[in-house]
């Protein structure tokens, strides 16, 4: 930091310093002024002359009263407007006295209102001015009078455009603080919204193919010492689905790596273009499961892709938990008119009733279709079983405001 900018912090640390100074500058420059005689014999001359004990006094009395011009401005522009109104009248010739009124209502008009500018102003303008043409010992139409009256004028015209310019800056700077702070919040937004969605990915695909290598495990253990063929086919779905759930893991948990680290996931998400790959590990877990579809070439935005995936997958893994050994699905997705709709339908007997009660699993499939601003209806079925509805919009909202434009 320079020296003028330590002196600049320090001055602006220490603002009756700064006025005090203020204050010697002006003394110096009445003082300086009242020994100018611009009037000689011979018109306008500059001559020197001996100023008026009266005009000293009131010369130091103007310049002290400016280093308490923040402190109290209208009682400092009350002092020297008084001062100069005694110079103004008695003084022949006269000393800049009114220097020190122009200040104070520069400093008035700095730190009011327009409103309170313009009227103390006028008031200023109006008592010296008519006072020193009035009754002054000059003629009215002397250019000192009317130098009284430019120079009271410029200090609240001054004090007003330094006052607005103040007022702008800070509203500038206050819209920019605004706008860092929503960017900030819109930032943890996002943050917040990714790590649901990726808790969300998670539990779906953890829950799912735990839930078939729980099953294929017990079958495996149940058939070991009798059916050693069946046994080992079922170890081999555990090792399958193992290797699934470590791919979809490792892709899920590669979307939170830093933009620096390597090996970035490029498998793409999975859609309802492996909707029979995902019913046909059900069935090698036992689930028998039946796929009806009427959606064929319709094209699905990612994420609306994405959801409906994840609803069947987790609308599928609650009926392997939950609806019984004997229990069957049957999954639908049909294409009627802007929407897809998907229904899981169980028959089984299970504890069905904590399926809707608890858990993550309907919790995060509403959350994913309610972000996709559509719609999500799950409830046991009329004589057993359980019912997962889903609708979906073909468009999501990016790609409508997209083709909106």
């Amino acid at each position: 930091m320079s020296t003028l900018e330590r002196a600049r912090q320090h001055l602006k640390a220490h603002p009756m310093a700064l006025d005090t100074a203020l204050a010697v500058g002006v003394l110096a420059c009445m003082v300086a002024g009242s020994f100018v005689d611009p009037h000689g014999k011979s018109g306008v001359t500059w001559a020197l002359r001996t100023p008026d004990v009266l005009s000293l006094l009131l010369i130091t009395l103007g310049s002290a009263a400016l280093a308490f011009r923040r402190r109290a401005p209208m009682t400092v522009l009350a002092l020297t407007g008084a001062v100069s109104l005694v110079e103004s009248v008695t003084g022949d010739p006269r000393a800049p006295v009114a220097m020190s009124a122009v200040i104070a209502l520069y400093t008035v008009a700095s730190t009011t209102d327009r409103t309170t500018t313009w009227r103390v102003g006028l008031l200023t303008i109006t008592v010296l001015t008519g006072a020193a043409m009035l009754a002054g010992p000059l003629p009215w139409y002397a250019q000192e009078n009317l130098a009284i009256f430019a120079w009271t004028g410029i200090g609240a015209t001054a004090g007003d455009a330094v006052r607005s310019r103040r007022a702008v800056v800070a509203a500038i700077r206050e819209r920019a603080e605004r706008a860092e702070r929503t960017r900030e919040e819109e930032a943890r937004r996002r943050v917040a919204e990714e790590r649901l969605r990726i808790a969300r990915d998670l539990h779906d695909v953890v829950a799912h193919h735990i839930a078939l290598v729980n099953v294929q495990a017990g079958v495996a253990a149940h058939v070991m010492d009798r059916r050693p063929d069946q046994a080992k086919e079922a170890l081999a779905h555990v090792r399958e689905a193992s290797r699934s759930a470590l791919n979809e893991l490792r892709a899920t948990v590669g979307l939170l790596r830093q933009s620096g680290d390597p090996e970035a996931p490029t498998e793409p998400a999975p859609g309802l273009d492996r909707l029979d790959e995902l019913a046909g590990t059900f069935r090698s877990a036992g689930l028998p499961v039946e796929v009806a579809r009427t959606d064929q070439g319709t094209t699905l935005p990612a994420a609306v892709d994405l959801a409906a995936y994840r609803v069947i997958q987790e609308a599928l893994t609650n009926v392997q938990k939950h609806a019984g050994t004997d229990a069957k699905a049957e999954v639908s997705v049909v294409r009627v008119g802007p929407n897809v709709e998907i229904t899981v339908l169980d028959d089984g007997a299970g504890d069905d009733d904590t399926v809707e009660g608890g858990g993550h699993g309907l919790l995060g499939m509403r959350e994913r279709v309610t972000a996709l601003r559509g719609t999500l209806t799950t409830g046991p079925r009329y004589g057993g079983g359980f019912r997962v509805h889903a609708i979906l919009p073909v468009k999501s909202r990016t790609r409508a405001a997209e083709d909106a434009v």
